[in-house]
């Protein structure tokens, strides 16, 4: 039986809730275990996309918390776009930082949670102990707000981003409607085993259901329908809007972010040769680029099996590759 441990509080003005193993309660508050790691997932994710880590990484001596980020799972979900800025999501991590007593963390994360981590490191350097960096090597340097690009590339094909971020409340309601069959959708067109590329050749006003590609039934080989509905159940408590709000502040963060040089903690880098936004949302030769996002960069690996959701995919290979990086971490900090 996993021995996982769920946990609420009020931290920066919401409800957040977050799972944790690997630590010892001490008057209420979680302390003592291993050092730290902070899991943070995308959308439409929950801290449930983590549940091969968490248990991994907590047998090996390390205490483990992979919160609902803003917005998502069973962490309030504000109505303002506003709320969704990097400022304010920095500030969640560092409230939940507090309430568990620890000076710091190793942060890893997938898509808006990565890009979270970089926020956390880029404002408060001295909260993260290393950055471990999944699919999404670094955060894009643009001139320009990166709406208006999706935009564009929205009036030619069907593009989700333009989708989410021209009509909200169209894409709110009708996910809303149909939360199974979105997320069934979502993640399988985001493996291994689909191309999400495919959606691309949709026109313009297709909605993000009509555009996903049909999954096969279940079970999957990396995911069972009991695993589906534990997302189903809570999107459909939740609704799509807190997630389709980060979209939206797109904008927003890309003006708090600007300015910006490179990352100051030690790095470390999992990405897979199947990943769409590896592909195609980071320029060419991502990988290459890394020393001019991260001043400190420890280790790469990048594998050639599964897709952008490479936790769940392939759980043996992250889970073997996060206990190889801490390892490289530990030495060097105890050297």
């Amino acid at each position: 039986m996993r021995n996982w441990t769920h946990h609420y509080a009020r931290l920066n003005g919401i409800d957040v809730h977050w799972v944790e193993q690997g630590g010892v309660e001490q008057g209420g508050v979680e302390q003592g275990g291993g050092p730290l790691i902070l899991l943070l997932h995308g959308f439409p994710h929950t801290w449930f996309s983590w549940r091969h880590q968490i248990t991994a990484l907590a047998g090996a001596g390390y205490r483990v918390v992979a919160p609902d980020l803003r917005g998502m799972g069973q962490t309030s979900a504000p109505e303002a776009v506003e709320e969704y800025g990097a400022d304010r999501i920095t500030a969640d991590l560092c409230a939940l930082l507090d309430h568990l007593g620890a000076e710091s963390a190793v942060c890893s994360g997938l898509d808006f949670g990565m890009f979270a981590a970089y926020d956390l490191a880029f404002e408060h350097p001295e909260r993260v102990r290393a950055l471990i960096g999944l699919q999404n090597p670094f955060q894009n340097a643009s001139d320009r707000p990166p709406l208006e690009a999706e935009r564009r590339r929205g009036r030619k094909r069907f593009n989700h981003v333009a989708y989410f971020v021209d009509e909200p409340e169209a894409a709110i309601a009708d996910m809303d409607a149909h939360p199974r069959e979105i997320l069934a959708k979502i993640f399988h067109a985001l493996s291994g085993a689909a191309d999400f590329t495919q959606m691309w050749r949709h026109p313009p006003g297709t909605s993000y259901r009509a555009a996903l590609p049909e999954p096969p039934e279940f079970p999957w080989s990396w995911m069972t329908e009991w695993e589906l509905e534990c997302y189903v159940n809570d999107y459909a408590r939740s609704g799509f809007g807190g997630g389709i709000r980060w979209y939206l502040a797109l904008d927003l963060n890309w003006e708090q972010r600007r300015g910006r040089g490179k990352t100051g903690v030690p790095f470390y880098f999992l990405g897979s040769e199947a990943d769409v936004d590896l592909a195609h949302w980071h320029g060419r030769d991502p990988v290459e680029k890394l020393p001019e996002y991260h001043a400190d960069v420890r280790g790469v690996r990048i594998v050639p099996a599964a897709g952008h959701v490479i936790s769940m995919e392939s759980p043996e290979v992250v889970n073997a590759a996060f206990l190889e990086f801490l390892r490289d971490l530990d030495q060097g900090s105890a050297a």
